[in-house]
C-alpha cells in the first residue's frame, strides 16, 4: 500500500510516546487519534489527538494490550494507519499481521522482521549467519534445567540468563556462582512468563566491563538503509536505562563504521523496514558483540534527533507511505552531543522501588534549542500502579560533551516536582560525579560508584548538613521578616527568629534527617553590629557560616567559601523535603518534626507489609516454617516489577493473608511473622 501521505493515524500507546508522535503528526498535517484506558480518560495524549476512543479497563491487559480492541478503533475513525510506540504492540507480530488483514498501514518493519527478532535465541542463528558478532551463549531449544545449568557451568560465571521473548530487562538475571543458579533461573523464568506469556531461556556469557552501544537504523521499502549513529546507554538500573548519551564517548570512526556495517547487516538479514535499533555490548579491547534487535523506535530515540537534526518519526512515517529515506549515508554527519535522562516516580534510596501518586506540584525546565522536554503528565496527573512510573525525558544538547552535561546539571536542578519521590537527585548527582564526568562508562557503572553517586559518605554530612540548617535558619527568618512587614505591630517579640534566650547563647536545635538518619543540629546565632553570623554544629563538627536566600538561590559563605545552591521545596506523601543542588552535588533532606508522643509504637509488622498496590506471584515458604533473617518470604508484582518481601529476623512464619494472583493494596499487612527470641 503506498500512498502520498497518511490524513489520519491512531497512536496505539499511551504518555510521553503518543504524545511524541502526536506533535510531529501534527507538524505534518496530519490528523491524529489516541486510544485511553479507564486511568487514562483525562491524560495529556487524549487531550492533544484531535479524537480518542475508549478501550478498556485500567491494566494494560485489558486494554493497551487488547489489538482487536485498537484496530476496531482505527477502522471506527478511519485511520488509514497505527503507530504502536514503544511498549505494548509495538512488537507484536500479531497486531503487526491483524493490521495488515485489515487494510491498516503498521508503522513499522513487516511481521516477518518482528517474528524474527522477537525470539532471543532466533535471532541469535540469523546475526551468525548475517557474521555479525555474538557473545558466547546458549540459545537452544531443549529447556530442561540440567541442560541450561550445564551450559552455565561450561561458560563460567558469571552468565546472564535472559528471557528469549523479553526486553526491557524483564526476565533477566546476572547469576555470579554455581550455587545462585536454581534461584535465579525460577525467578527469571516466572518474571518472563508474566511478562511476556513466553518463559524460553538463553545463557550468554556475562562480560564484566561491557559497555550498551547501540545503532539506529533506518530502511525504507525500496532496499536502502542508513545508520544514523550510535548512542551508548551504558547508565542502568535492573538492566534498565537512565541516562543515555549520543555520540558515545571514546568512539573512532573506524569502529564506528564496523558497528554502523554490522548494524546494517542485521536488519538487511530479515528485510527490514522503518526504525530499529540494534544493540551491541563493546568490550574494553574494542570487540563489540550483538545483544538484540528492537524492531521499534527506542524511548532514548530524541538524543539521535539532537545530534543529527532529523525527526526519526517524520522518517517512519514517510517511509511507511512508500517514500525512499530522506537522506543517504554519504549525507547524515553527527553536530555537538546530547544526553537523555529519564525521570522517573521512583525511591533510588530504597532500591529504585516505583512509587505513586499525584504530581501536586510540576514545573520542568524552560525548553529552548539547548533543552527538550518529552512528557505525557501535567501537573495534579496521577502516577498510576497500572504503568510505568516514567514521568518525562529531559533531553539536552550542545556543542561538545562536557557543555552538554553541564547543561544537563543545570536542568536538574531546575526541574521541580512535588507529590512523591523522584530520581531527579540521583539523576543530578551521577551526572555531577567524576567517573561519569570522565566518561568511565560500563553496565555496572551504578553498582561499582555507588557511594560516590548517593553521597552517603560521612564527608558528605560534613559538606552538606551545614548548608541545609543554614538554609532551614535563613528561611525561618525571611518568612518571620515578611509575617512581621504584614503585621499591626511589627515590633512584636512573636516575630524574632535570633532564638534569644537570658545569659545564654541564642541557639536553634532542630534535626535533620539526611539518608535515612537523624542528625542534631546546633545553630548559635551572633550578631556583630549589623551582620550576623551562624556557628553550625553538626555531628560534632562545628563551621562558621552567614547568607541569604534570594528566590529558590541561597548565598552562602562558610569560613570563608562563598558558594551559591539552588532549593526546592517539595511535598512528598505528605512530608516536606529539601532539595539543595550545590555545584557537584544534590542533597535532599528533611526537618524531623518533634515526637509528641502520640505515634503507636508498634512495629510487629517488621516490614511485612505491601510496599505499594500490586499482585501475588508467589509464595516463598510454608506456614510454620522458620526462616533466617533476609531469607525471601514471597514475591509480588507492582508496576512491571517484581519485589521480593524477605524475613527481617530469625522467626517462624504464622500466616499467609494473601495467595498467589490476590491483588494487593499498598500498606496492607502480607503475613503473620513471629522473631525468634
Amino acid at each position: 500500500m503506498s500512498i502520498k501521505q497518511f490524513n489520519k493515524i491512531l497512536i496505539a500507546n499511551r504518555g510521553e510516546i503518543a504524545c511524541r508522535v502526536i506533535r510531529t503528526a501534527r507538524k505534518m498535517g496530519i490528523r491524529t487519534v489516541a486510544v485511553y484506558s479507564d486511568a487514562d480518560q483525562d491524560s495529556l495524549h487524549v487531550t492533544m489527538a484531535d479524537e480518542a476512543i475508549h478501550i478498556g479497563a485500567a491494566p494494560s491487559r485489558e486494554s493497551y494490550l487488547v489489538f482487536e480492541r485498537v484496530i476496531e478503533a482505527a477502522k471506527k475513525t478511519g485511520a488509514e494507519a497505527i503507530h504502536p510506540g514503544y511498549g505494548f504492540l509495538s512488537e507484536n507480530a500479531a497486531f503487526c499481521n491483524a493490521c495488515k488483514e485489515n487494510d491498516i498501514v503498521f508503522i513499522g518493519p513487516p511481521v516477518g522482521a518482528i517474528e524474527a527478532m522477537g525470539s532471543k535465541s532466533a535471532a541469535k542463528h540469523i546475526m551468525e549467519k548475517a557474521q555479525v558478532p555474538l557473545v558466547p551463549g546458549y540459545h537452544g531449544d531443549d529447556q530442561s534445567r540440567d541442560i541450561l545449568k550445564q551450559a552455565s557451568d561450561d561458560m563460567g560465571y558469571p552468565v546472564l540468563l535472559k528471557a528469549a521473548a523479553g526486553g526491557g530487562g524483564k526476565g533477566m538475571r546476572q547469576v555470579w556462582s554455581e550455587d545462585e543458579f536454581d534461584a535465579a533461573l525460577d525467578a527469571a523464568k516466572r518474571e518472563a512468563m508474566n511478562g511476556f506469556g513466553d518463559d524460553h531461556m538463553l545463557v550468554e556469557k556475562y562480560l564484566t566491563q561491557p559497555r550498551h552501544v547501540e545503532i539506529q537504523v533506518f530502511c525504507d521499502q525500496h532496499g536502502d538503509a542508513v545508520y544514523l549513529f550510535e548512542r551508548d546507554c551504558s547508565v542502568q538500573r535492573r538492566h534498565q536505562k537512565v541516562i543515555e548519551e549520543a555520540p558515545a564517548p571514546g568512539m573512532t570512526e573506524e569502529l564506528r563504521a564496523a558497528m554502523g556495517d554490522a548494524a546494517i547487516r542485521s536488519a538487511q538479514a530479515i528485510d527490514y523496514v522503518g526504525a530499529g535499533t540494534v544493540e551491541f555490548l563493546l568490550d574494553v579491547d574494542g570487540s563489540f558483540y550483538f545483544m538484540e534487535m528492537n524492531t521499534r523506535l527506542q524511548v532514548e530515540h530524541p538524543v539521535t534527533e539532537m545530534i543529527s537534526g532529523q525527526d526519526l518519526v517524520e522518517w517512519q512515517l514517510r517511509v511507511a507511505t512508500g517514500e525512499p529515506l530522506p537522506l543517504r549515508q554519504d549525507q547524515l554527519q553527527i553536530n555537538g552531543h546530547a544526553f537523555e535522562a529519564r525521570i522517573y516516580a521512583e525511591d533510588p534510596e530504597n532500591d529504585f522501588l516505583p512509587v505513586t501518586g499525584k504530581l501536586a506540584f510540576l514545573q520542568p525546565p524552560e525548553s529552548s534549542e539547548h533543552v527538550r522536554v518529552d512528557t505525557g503528565v501535567r501537573q495534579g496527573d496521577d502516577v498510576s500502579v497500572y504503568y510505568d512510573p516514567m514521568i518525562a525525558k529531559l533531553i539536552v544538547w550542545d556543542e561538545n560533551r562536557d557543555k552538554a552535561l553541564q547543561r544537563l546539571t543545570k536542568a536538574l536542578s531546575e526541574y521541580r516536582i512535588s507529590g512523591m519521590t523522584t530520581n531527579i537527585d540521583f539523576l543530578y548527582n551521577l551526572a555531577n560525579c567524576a567517573p561519569f564526568r570522565d566518561a568511565q562508562l560500563d553496565t555496572g557503572f551504578i553498582e561499582n560508584h555507588h557511594s560516590v553517586i548517593f553521597h552517603d559518605s560521612q564527608q558528605e554530612v560534613e559538606k552538606d548538613l551545614p548548608l541545609a540548617a543554614l538554609y532551614l535558619v535563613l528561611k525561618q527568618a525571611q518568612q518571620s521578616s515578611q509575617s512581621a512587614s504584614q503585621s499591626v505591630d511589627k515590633t512584636s517579640p512573636w516575630h524574632a527568629t535570633s532564638a534569644w534566650r537570658l545569659n545564654e547563647a541564642h541557639e536553634h536545635r532542630f534535626e535533620l534527617r539526611f539518608h535515612e538518619k537523624q542528625y542534631p543540629v546546633s545553630v548559635i546565632q551572633r550578631t556583630v553590629g549589623t551582620a550576623t553570623r551562624y556557628e553550625i554544629t553538626v555531628d560534632n563538627k562545628t563551621l562558621s557560616a552567614d547568607g541569604r536566600i534570594d528566590g529558590n538561590t541561597l548565598h552562602a559563605n562558610v569560613d570563608g567559601y562563598q558558594l551559591k545552591a539552588s532549593v526546592a521545596e517539595h511535598d512528598d506523601n505528605g512530608q516536606l523535603n529539601y532539595s539543595l543542588y550545590t555545584q557537584d552535588s544534590a542533597l535532599t533532606f528533611g526537618l524531623v518534626e518533634p515526637d509528641l508522643g502520640d505515634v503507636d509504637g508498634d512495629t510487629a509488622a517488621g516490614g511485612l507489609t505491601a510496599p505499594m498496590n500490586g499482585t501475588m506471584v508467589t509464595l516463598l515458604a510454608e506456614t510454620g516454617a522458620t526462616v533466617k533473617k533476609d531469607d525471601p518470604l514471597l514475591v509480588m508484582e507492582a508496576m512491571k516489577m517484581e519485589h521480593t518481601i524477605r524475613a527481617p529476623a530469625d522467626g517462624t512464619v504464622k500466616e499467609f493473608y494473601f495467595q498467589a494472583g490476590d491483588l494487593v493494596d499498598g500498606g496492607a499487612e502480607l503475613l503473620s511473622f513471629e522473631a525468634s527470641e
